[in-house]
Order: structure tokens, then C-alpha cells, then sequence
């Protein structure tokens, strides 16, 4: 079996690390791929060897949950998710502002005594309802030997917590008798918790946005379909229908499944009627469709209605089955993200020895006069090197970029082919049903007055999209079955200055081994049972949707239209997604490497009096994340 399921509860790296690593531990689950931005996961499982509640039991172990049942939506999940964090949100910085009027004596509450205890009293409310889930997150982490985002939170808000109460009720008698100067930080306790809770709440917003795609393809599958009974139509929902059923789809209605036509018609003709299925294919031109030919679910008709048989149900149909590969494209990872992932899963432990390491400096360097600065100096550290922005640099980024390809008829089934397609420099390409269609003007009871201009057309844009590839360094090579004066006028058509005819399957093999052992980076295209050798060899796979079945299961790129210029765009989206990948990658590597020395005080050792506070820590790491996400997006504008 193998399924795409939203994991919920996921905020940073180590978190989906973890539960990548809780779900490679399971005996009976092949492959499993988690996404963090999606926050979904593929799992391909053996169901003889475990279920999905034992899975989802598993989950729930390690602080997350997983959605399964069927009457629990997804959708509808984030959505009461979102509206809940954003009401915590809402309530810590009333709680913030509180606690700061307070700790900055914007409100007379007479005593010092009285105001920390008042403090003290609005820092465990927040701490109770908004950041509850950090601590049960965080406990539930410590239990199976493992950290995240939460366990930080829980850690530093906790310390701040425990020493501010600790020197509300016995700051005189400790350090006051020394002559040591004390504070409390309660305000920081709540801060780091509000600008925690907003930063996520604008990460939420801001990856909400990277789903787009995913939405547009499942906003095409209608909910009803009208299912003939004899001589009465009844509208049911679409659930119901199964293989064989008699459905009616009129025009403007979205066809419900994919099916055969049984009858036709429409005003321009008296037994066909017209579809438009440019939302899959790419195609502007509305398809004729009479009896006999195949209609897909989620199309329209624009002229005309027909009845249909259905002939593929649920999760069987062809936009069902490009949800699905979307899905898992959008989960799969680039070679960096797996990187980041082992970086995320030590990540969460380094960051607290070195929040151990900063304590116990500045008690080396001041002694017990500089415990207050010491814990706050820790403290400021384990909130600022929250993973968030490294582990969101490369899923936002290829989420964009698999999902802006999906919306231009390119399917890409795994992150490493959207990353290696900027390293094309060979292209090696079937002629026929992948530059050229077949000429549906012709008569072919005559046959034999038919021209090489007549048999077959240029694919739209073929000449133009590989004059872009021949001119950006792109050797682009012809292979074709047919005779030699036929291969070499195709092959001048298109600007082809490499071809080959009367090519047998283990010739299109052979050349991209060749060119493979020349060191490029070979890209096959095709779209027949006699390419799949090569298209399985090739660096990147690329198959025609219109093609075979076989074809497309081996290919890791499919084009669904016959608009040739799919292919330049891929690679030019290729390039800016890797682009933009390493751009966040550096930034947020950056923002560590700053920060980290300004939270730990480094700047007073060269007598700087500066320093980044547990509160400011906070508001950074969550500018940092959402600034990764809000740079991902710029994708979508190319």
C-alpha cells in the first residue's frame, strides 16, 4: 500500500527528522518520505506486516498525530489547528504586554515584591494555555532519547520561569545579603512564547500558500455526478459510484470519473459532444468526443453533454493519480535536504552543550556575581539556534517548484530529478508522438499520394523550444524507427543537428550510455514501450503523457500537453528552485553563526556592551523562518 497522510503537530526539522526516523524504525514500512511544509508523509507499507492505526500509534508515541480516519479531514484539521494557534497567539501578547507594563513599571502595582508575583501569576497562565504544548511535546521527545524545536522552547522559557520565581521569593535572602544585584525575567518567559507562537502562526500562513498547487488539482474532482436509473437521473455523491454505473454529464459539469462515452451530442454535431480537458492535457482546443472514446473526472464538458460508463473510480482515477504523484514528488527529497535532515536530528543536542558551555563560561569568568547574567545568556542561546529556518530552506523551496511545474502540465515525480534537470547538456528524443503528432487531416485510404509533409505535424513550439535548449549548450540528438530521408526532414524541421534512423530500442540504450561516459548529464524523452530502456538509464527520465503507461512509470518527468516549450521552462524552473534553495540554506546558516556569539555575549569580552536578549532571540528565530518561507515563494512569480 502506499499512502500520502497529514502528520500534524510538525515545526521544525528535527520534528519532521524524527518522525522520518520513528517511521524508518517499523518493521513492515518499505519507504517513507515526510514533508515538513506539506506536513504529510508517504509511507509504501506492507499491510500484512502492520496497519495504519499501529502506525499512527507509533506517531502519537513521539508528540504528533497522524490523520487516518475518514471522517477526519484534513483540511479541515489545519484549519481548526490554525484557528486555535492563532487565538493562543492573540492571548500571549496580551499576556506579553502585561507582564512588560509590569516588569517596566508602566503600572504603579506599589511593591517590587507585588509586581513580580503579579508577573509571576500572568507568566503560568501563559504558560498553562499557550505554551502547554511545547512541554508535553518536549516531555514526550525526552522519553524516546530525542529533541526538537519544542524541547528548546520548554527549556529555556522553563529556566527563565524557575529562576524569576526563585528570586521573587528569595532574591534578598540569597543575593541581596552579597550585595548581588537580582531581577526577574518573567517577561522574557512570556515573550519567548509569544514571538514562538507568532512566528508560527505567520510560517503557517506563508506555507499555506506553497499548497496551492495541490489545492487546484483536488479543486477539480467534483463531489456529485448524476447516475442513471432506468429512465430517472438522480444526483449522488460521488462516493457512490462504482465501475459500470450509467452516468449523464451535462455542459459546464465536471466529469466524475474517469470513463467511456455511450452516446453524444451536441449542436454541432448529432452524436458527438465537446470537452475541455486543457486542466490535464494543456490542450486550448475542446476534444471531440463520441462513442467509444475516453473522458477523465475533474474535465468539462464546454459543448454538448454525453452518458459514460465509469470505467475508473477514487483513488484509480488519472487526476487521482496525479494528485498522488504530486504529492509524493512534493514529499521526496533532494540529496541537501537529507543532509539537513542528520544535521537537524544532532542539531537540537549540540545547541544545548552550547547553551551548557555559555553558562558555565560566564560563572568561570565572574563566579556567582554573574549567575543572573549567565542564565540569561544560556537561555537567549537555546531559544536563538532553533533549526526552523534550516530545516524549512529546501521543502519550501521544492514544494514551490514541483507544484508551479504541476500548474504547467509537468509532473515531477522526486525532488533529486527537479534537481538534476539544471544540469542537462544532452537531450536524447524519440520523433514519433514526441516531436510529431499524427496528421488527422489526411485520407489515409490513399495513402500512397501522401508526402513527408503530410504524414505527421510538429509538436506546438517543437523548433522553438529546441533552438532554446541547442542555444543554452543542450546537444540535442534525434533517435528514430524511420527510414532515413524521413528521420533527416524531421530532424531539419526541428533544428535537430544529431539523429539517427531505423534505431531499434538498444540503440537509444547504447547512445545514452555513451553520452553518459562522455560525462553529461543525459536527459531521455519518449513516449513508447521500445524507449523505456533508455528512459530507465538516462540521468533524467522524461515521458509524454499521452504515451504508454509503461513509459510514464519509468520516467521521472511527465509532460501532460503536446506544447514542447514545457521542456526549456522545466529546466530554467529547475535552476531557480536549486537557486533558491541554496540561498536559504546560507541564510539561515548565517543567521546561526551571528547570532549564536551576540545571544552567548561574546561581544563583552571585547568590552562591546551589547547582547541579544531571550526576548529579541525569539523574535529573530522567527523572523528568520518566515523569511525562508516568504523567499521561497518568490518562485511563484517567475
Amino acid at each position: 500500500m502506499k499512502k500520502t497522510v497529514p502528520i500534524i503537530g510538525m515545526a521544525c526539522s528535527a520534528c519532521s527528522a524524527n518522525v522520518q526516523r520513528k517511521l524508518d524504525e517499523l518493521e513492515g514500512i518499505r519507504k517513507a518520505q515526510v514533508n515538513l511544509v506539506g506536513r504529510s508523509a508517504f509511507i509504501d507499507y506492507d499491510e500484512n506486516s502492520i496497519t495504519l492505526e499501529q502506525i499512527k500509534k507509533e506517531i502519537n508515541s513521539i508528540g504528533y498525530d497522524m490523520v487516518i480516519e475518514e471522517n477526519r479531514s484534513a483540511e479541515e484539521i489545519s484549519k481548526r489547528e490554525y484557528v486555535l494557534l492563532r487565538r493562543k497567539t492573540i492571548l500571549s501578547w496580551i499576556f506579553s504586554v502585561a507582564v512588560m507594563a509590569i516588569s517596566m513599571q508602566w503600572i504603579n502595582l506599589g511593591s517590587k515584591e507585588y509586581a513580580n508575583q503579579m508577573a509571576m501569576l500572568i507568566a503560568i497562565f501563559n504558560i498553562v494555555y499557550c505554551g502547554k504544548t511545547f512541554y508535553i511535546t518536549a516531555i514526550k521527545q525526552l522519553r524516546h532519547g530525542t529533541a526538537n524545536m519544542d524541547t528548546l522552547v520548554a527549556l529555556s522559557t522553563g529556566i527563565s520561569f524557575i529562576f524569576s520565581t526563585f528570586n521573587t521569593f528569595w532574591g534578598d535572602a540569597i543575593w541581596g545579603i552579597r550585595g548581588i544585584s537580582w531581577h526577574t525575567y518573567f517577561d522574557a518567559s512570556v515573550m519567548i512564547i509569544t514571538f514562538v507562537l507568532t512566528g508560527r502562526l505567520l510560517e503557517e500562513k506563508a506555507k499555506d500558500s506553497t499548497a496551492t498547487s495541490i489545492r487546484k488539482l483536488m479543486g477539480m474532482a467534483p463531489k456529485t455526478a448524476h447516475i442513471v436509473n432506468g429512465q430517472e437521473i438522480e444526483e449522488v455523491p460521488i462516493s457512490t459510484i462504482e465501475i459500470g454505473d450509467l452516468l449523464e454529464v451535462r455542459p459546464g459539469e465536471k466529469v466524475p470519473v474517469d470513463g467511456e462515452v455511450t452516446w453524444a451530442e451536441s449542436f454541432m454535431t448529432a452524436d458527438a459532444a465537446y470537452v475541455d480537458e486543457s486542466m490535464i492535457t494543456g490542450e486550448p482546443t475542446p476534444a471531440e468526443k463520441k462513442k467509444g472514446s475516453k473522458v477523465l473526472a475533474g474535465t468539462i464538458p464546454s459543448q454538448g453533454k454525453f452518458r459514460m460508463r465509469a470505467r475508473q473510480i477514487g483513488e484509480d482515477t488519472a487526476l487521482a493519480h496525479i494528485i498522488r504523484m504530486v504529492q509524493e514528488a512534493q514529499s521526496s527529497k533532494a540529496p541537501v535536504q537529507r543532509i539537513v535532515d542528520k544535521a537537524a536530528l544532532i542539531f537540537v543536542p549540540v545547541v544545548a552543550i552550547l547553551s551548557l558551555i555559555t553558562f558555565l563560561s560566564w560563572l568561570l569568568v565572574g563566579g556567582s556575581t554573574y549567575l543572573p547574567q549567565a542564565i540569561i545568556s544560556a537561555v537567549a542561546v537555546l531559544v536563538i539556534a532553533c533549526p526552523c529556518a534550516m530545516g524549512l530552506a529546501t521543502p519550501t523551496a521544492l514544494m514551490v517548484g514541483i507544484g508551479k511545474a504541476a500548474e504547467r502540465q509537468v509532473l515531477i515525480k522526486d525532488a533529486s530529478a527537479l534537481e538534476r534537470m539544471r544540469k542537462i547538456d544532452a537531450l536524447v528524443t524519440d520523433k514519433t508522438g514526441t516531436l510529431t503528432l499524427p496528421n488527422l487531416n489526411i485520407d489515409f485510404t490513399r495513402a500512397s499520394n501522401l508526402t513527408l509533409e503530410q504524414r505527421e505535424v510538429l509538436k506546438p513550439n517543437a523548433k522553438k523550444a529546441i533552438q532554446i535548449l541547442q542555444d543554452q549548450g543542450i546537444e540535442v540528438y534525434m533517435m528514430s524507427g524511420d527510414h532515413e530521408e524521413a528521420a533527416q526532414y524531421w530532424a531539419e524541421q526541428t533544428g535537430i543537428k544529431h539523429y539517427q534512423s531505423k534505431v531499434m530500442p538498444q540503440d537509444k540504450e547504447n547512445l545514452v550510455k555513451k553520452l553518459q561516459a562522455e560525462g553529461k548529464t543525459v536527459a531521455m524523452m519518449g513516449d513508447g514501450i521500445n524507449d523505456t530502456q533508455a528512459l530507465a538509464l538516462a540521468d533524467v527520465s522524461i515521458a509524454i503523457g499521452k504515451g504508454t503507461d509503461v513509459a510514464m512509470d519509468v520516467a521521472q518527468v511527465t509532460l501532460m500537453g503536446n506544447d514542447l516549450m514545457a521542456i526549456p521552462e522545466a529546466i530554467k524552473l529547475s535552476k531557480r528552485t536549486v537557486r533558491m534553495i541554496w540561498q536559504n540554506l546560507f541564510w539561515a546558516f548565517i543567521y546561526n553563526i551571528i547570532c549564536i556569539p551576540l545571544a552567548a555575549g561574546v561581544p563583552y569580552l571585547f568590552g562591546i556592551d551589547f547582547q541579544i536578549t531571550p526576548m529579541w532571540a525569539s523574535a529573530l528565530m522567527a523572523l528568520s523562518s518566515v523569511s525562508v518561507v516568504l523567499n521561497s515563494l518568490r518562485l511563484k512569480l517567475g
